[in-house]
């Protein structure tokens, strides 16, 4: 008995002035050493750990509320609230405080906070004036009365003597009479004087007032009195909406009169908070942090009686479950559901995974899935999945994996959500851009890492992708078929906005699954095409998209950039762009200043190649320059490295070796090439590189083209010794190197004629056949491809 009576949770109150559980545990008051006085301890019931140790002092001020709760301030912004399970423990710590401090239990508080002139003009009070004297209550005297209440707001000592004259003799509810009376005989002065007497009583923040405001017997005629207010010329309705236009709708009956008087209880104090009292001015914001606790406390007390009623929850779910259910019923279901949900982020984590835990448990994922059809039980449906998301988005994985074996793809929930994002119709996408942050988090690999489940990111992902990623991704590629937007209204923008965002980041985080899916889909040419669109913020997200590809530093992501060459549209939106200096111009150069600092050789190769004619004419950043002196210092490189092979490889021949040179040299240039393959010699990247360079451009610029021959030149780059082996130049030493004896024979002209000179490597750029080369292009095109200078 004495543990369940001693059973407490902790609450602090947060910057938001909203109620935060701390834990659950049991209360003790011990003199603590290192405090050096009686102090409020609270041990965790899970494992002993100490939730709350905090010194019972003489000047805090502390106040007992509706039997069961007992708040105070340690610091300026820090309160402190026991939650007890039982009153009789209450009454037992607020006994130990009262003794500790010298007060009289009887109060519900201890003591206000007050400034030094306060403090002096109440020690010279006798002590018989330990109430505020009331005036009769009279209709005649509710202008007294008014007065009086309003007065006292300023003063912490004078506000709680006047509640405790309210809660006195049920003055209270004998001024509640007065309203009828007023109301009656149509007394509009009186009417507005109830008024300033109702809001000041409310800003006395006491809950002992609140108890008896509050109770089913008073709490209509405090919403009468808070209609008249002298500001308006006529009464407010509330009344009217409590009683007429809001219905209170039982899915299933509530047999627990108490359960349902909290529940109206609940719902009129909330409707008096947030609609009929004004906003709390700076002065008067903590004047109603009570009436805040009042609802929180009893929205904790809702969910805990609903969730400990298990045959209710089970005739809930088997309506909502029967596909027989009438539409409109499912709707109160539906709705029933998404308010619980909402109440019960007042419990403390431990009951809050429990409470989830029931709801999977009866089955309320599946149950989600039925009735989608319907706008409104597919926007609660929705409200609820984000609940279940954000208490476990492993339960939500596990669930949705299973799917497949028992339903078609087009109904698997992950997929109804999807298009619950594609199809909102809020022009703002509101609820787009919430399923696109439960989206995000189902598929963020950090809340993969489970202990219980090591596979479950290999085998969500795979899910995913091989069942949701074409939904995900329709409305993009239906927006760029034959490479052109099909449609450029605002709208449409925002969500392949929200689309492209998360595409982003699954390059990010997904790696191998996106970088197939991207692959095989030729993804980023079709998101390029939006590279063109007006709105400039999808043009930015197209931009982000490539950024972040190139970011990863994936040589098979290069590859691809320079296979479909897509840069194309990049470079023509910055050429489009002008000299205006804006966000997106400076996205652009950004892209490009990270493909330099980084020395991404085979991106550097392609832009030089291809677009730096186009390119060096931008001078207002260094950028172009810098690439063009990252590639031609690459180029000395390899052009070093080519001479000190050669060099190395060249020797002395004597007679019999020259001898075998001059009758078996087809068989030696065979032999070299087996000995030296190119892609044993090189990165896989540069052979492929070559590939692409081969390939016809499917993309012309609009200002930059690129020309392709049928005979592809390899770049100086990806070139070396046996590279030129295969391009028909044996490694044979020239007559310089060669020694000078009598002996040695002079090479003959023909094979002169396919050997070079070591001095003229660094032109091995330019071919012999560059000359016809050029002619033939001259002569298929007006344009010619932008070529470096020599």
């Amino acid at each position: 008995m004495s543990d369940t009576r001693r059973r407490v949770k902790v609450y602090t109150l947060n910057e938001d002035r909203q109620w935060d559980d701390r834990g659950t545990g049991h209360v003790s008051s011990t003199f603590v050493e290192r405090l050096k006085g009686i102090s409020l301890l609270v041990r965790a019931e899970s494992d002993g750990s100490l939730l709350l140790e905090s010194k019972i002092s003489p000047n805090t001020a502390y106040q007992k509320q509706q039997d069961t709760l007992i708040v105070w301030s340690e610091a300026e912004n820090y309160d402190l609230a026991l939650s007890f399970q039982e009153k009789a423990g209450c009454d037992e710590i607020w006994e130990k405080i009262c003794q500790v401090q010298g007060k009289d239990p009887a109060l519900e508080i201890t003591q206000d906070p007050i400034d030094e002139s306060e403090e002096e003009r109440f020690e010279e009070m006798p002590e018989t004036s330990h109430l505020v004297e009331l005036p009769p209550c009279e209709l005649a005297r509710l202008e007294e009365i008014a007065d009086l209440v309003t007065s006292v707001l300023s003063s912490p000592i004078r506000r709680e003597k006047l509640a405790l004259a309210l809660m006195s003799e049920g003055y209270m509810k004998k001024l509640l009479q007065l309203f009828q009376v007023c109301e009656d005989l149509d007394n509009r002065e009186g009417l507005h004087h109830l008024y300033e007497i109702v809001r000041g009583v409310l800003f006395l923040n006491k809950a002992a007032l609140f108890e008896v405001m509050f109770s089913d017997d008073c709490i209509m005629d405090v919403v009468g009195c808070l209609e008249y207010d002298p500001a308006l010329v006529q009464p407010k309705k509330h009344r009217e909406f409590l009683t007429k236009t809001a219905k209170f709708k039982e899915v299933i009956p509530i047999t627990d009169s108490e359960l349902r008087q909290k529940i109206h209880q609940t719902y009129r104090v909330q409707y008096i908070q947030d609609i009929i009292l004004p906003t709390p001015s700076v002065f008067e914001e903590n004047f109603l942090s009570t009436l805040t606790s009042f609802i929180f406390f009893n929205k904790v007390e809702i969910v805990s009686m609903l969730q400990e009623d298990e045959k209710f929850l089970t005739e809930v779910f088997a309506q909502l479950t029967d596909e027989a259910t009438e539409d409109g019923k499912r709707r109160e279901l539906v709705n029933f559901f998404k308010e619980f949900c909402a109440f019960s982020q007042t419990l403390q984590p431990q009951n809050r995974d429990a409470f989830f835990k029931t709801l999977a448990n009866l089955g309320i994922l599946p149950a989600l899935e039925i009735g989608m059809d319907d706008l409104q039980v597919r926007a609660a449906a929705t409200d609820i999945f984000s609940y279940l998301v954000e208490f476990s988005p492993s339960m939500v994985r596990e669930f949705v994996m299973q799917e497949p074996q028992q339903t078609d793809d087009d109904v698997l929930l992950i997929n109804v959500v999807i298009k619950q994002m594609i199809c909102d119709s809020d022009p703002e996408l509101g609820g787009a851009v919430q399923l696109m942050g439960l989206l995000r988090t189902l598929i963020d690999p950090e809340n993969m890492l489970t202990p219980t489940n090591k596979t479950e990111k290999t085998e969500f992902l795979s899910f995913f992708y091989k069942y949701c990623m074409q939904v995900l991704t329709a409305p993009l590629l239906a927006n760029t078929v034959d490479e052109k937007k099909s449609k450029d209204n605002f709208q449409t923008a925002q969500l392949l906005a929200l689309i492209l965002e998360l595409l982003t980041f699954c390059v990010e985080h997904h790696t191998y699954h996106i970088k197939t899916y991207i692959m095989n889909k030729d993804l980023l040419r079709r998101i390029l095409v939006l590279m063109n669109c007006k709105h400039t913020f999808l043009a930015l997200c197209a931009l982000r998209f490539m950024r972040r590809i190139i970011g990863q530093k994936d040589e098979y992501y290069n590859r691809y950039i320079i296979k479909g060459n897509l840069f194309e549209p990049v470079i023509n939106t910055l050429l489009d762009n002008g000299t205006r200096y804006n966000l997106l111009n400076s996205a652009i150069i950004e892209l490009f200043e990270f493909i330099k600092v980084e020395d991404v050789k085979s991106l550097i190769a392609h832009i030089i190649d291809n677009y730096y004619k186009a390119l060096e004419s931008i001078e207002y950043v260094q950028t172009f320059k810098g690439l063009k002196g990252r590639y031609e210092q690459e180029k000395d490189r390899q052009t070093l490295r080519l001479n000190r092979r050669y060099r190395r490889d060249a020797r002395t021949l004597d007679e019999d070796e020259e001898m075998w040179f001059h009758e078996d040299e087809d068989d030696d240039e065979g032999e070299a090439v087996e000995k030296s393959r190119p892609e044993e010699e090189f990165p896989e990247s540069y052979g492929k590189y070559m590939e692409a360079k081969k390939g016809k451009c499917r993309h012309p610029l609009k200002r930059v083209t690129t020309k392709r021959t049928s005979q592809s030149r390899p770049q100086l780059a990806a070139l070396s010794l046996p590279s030129l082996i295969l391009q028909g130049l044996p490694t044979v030493p020239t007559a310089s190197q060669l020694p000078r004896t009598p002996a040695q024979p002079v090479p003959t002209a023909p094979q002169l004629s396919r050997t070079r000179h070591p001095t003229a490597m660094v032109g091995l750029v330019d071919y012999p056949d560059d000359e016809d080369e050029e002619e033939e292009d001259e002569e298929q095109s007006p344009r010619k491809r932008p070529r470096l200078g020599s």
